[in-house]
């Protein structure tokens, strides 16, 4: 019996069936056009907006709106909209490089674990239970005090206290695809380790890894953030929590010093975990189906 034009059923892409599934997310849609407005500002901003974010422009504490300057000046008299534009450069920066290196320390252990199991599986989840249990916030701090307050060191940082979620996100996922049978046709094939680690299973446990390193941009950022408002920035280089630690002080004497650059970080850690979000719904096999 054959069917007609209207019975068969076209099979749809895959990367089309994840956008269709992303663009019916209208939270995710509202969060990537605000995120890619504060992507533009980075990178377009400070050619734009020449102000030098250290230059001393007008009187210290001036509101925001007075004297054409739209979010005031801080306790140096520094313009505060030039702190944010050349500071959500820096802050954006350090999120992606730290959430890149996290993603690449949790993939290369997890993938190990999970594919070569027995002893190496034991060794690097006790590894990777260790650094788990360590207050991340307390140990990035120890490894900045003690080897330079540096935008590298501060990346370096919050990359090496990240990494165990996705370490083990990868393993379970590695787990899981080693046993299907096109791996097992693959191995009998003749395929190396190495092909069937990064060129056949890798590729197939992205989408759970693709959703937590978008996360973890956010999360670093907040890192950043944390460590600028214990003094532990470096003081020539303005980020948003540069510009919060360095104003603390002033707080109940000029909230706005404190809440603009919190409300950019706030704004964009909230945008980016809309946006993962949305990646959860359109990678998730499961919740495609709902």
């Amino acid at each position: 019996m054959s069917l007609t034009e209207d019975e068969i059923i076209k099979a749809k892409h895959p990367v089309a069936e994840a956008a269709e599934m992303f663009f019916k997310n209208y939270a995710a849609i509202a969060a990537l056009v605000v995120l890619s407005f504060i992507i533009l500002m980075a990178i377009f901003g400070p050619t734009l907006y020449t102000v030098d974010p250290f230059d001393m422009v007008w009187m210290p504490f001036s509101p925001p709106g007075e004297e054409g300057f739209l979010f005031g000046t801080d306790y140096l008299g520094r313009d505060l909209l030039a702190a944010i534009i050349h500071g959500s450069r820096v802050s954006i920066i350090i999120g992606l490089s730290a959430a890149f290196m996290s993603v690449f320390i949790g993939v290369t252990i997890g993938a190990m674990a999970g594919f070569y199991r027995g002893w190496v599986e034991e060794l690097l989840m006790r590894i990777t239970e260790f650094f788990q249990v360590l207050p991340t916030l307390l140990f990035a701090m120890v490894i900045v005090a003690l080897f330079g307050a540096t935008l590298p060191m501060i990346t370096i940082a919050i990359g090496v206290v990240s990494w165990p979620g996705v370490a083990r996100i990868t393993r379970s996922e590695f787990l899981r695809i080693r046993e299907l049978e096109y791996v097992t046709a693959s191995r009998a094939s003749g395929a190396s380790n190495f092909m069937l680690m990064f060129r056949i299973i890798l590729p197939n446990a992205l989408p759970p890894i693709i959703v937590q390193a978008a996360l973890m941009v956010g999360s670093a950022i907040l890192f950043e953030a944390g460590l600028s408002f214990l003094g532990l920035t470096d003081p020539n280089v303005v980020s948003w929590g540069q510009v919060i630690g360095s104003n603390r002080s002033y707080i109940l004497d000029a909230g706005y010093t404190v809440t603009i650059p919190g409300a950019a970080i706030f704004i964009t850690v909230l945008c980016i975990s809309l946006v993962g979000d949305g990646l959860n719904d359109a990678l998730n096999p499961k919740l495609r189906q709902r």
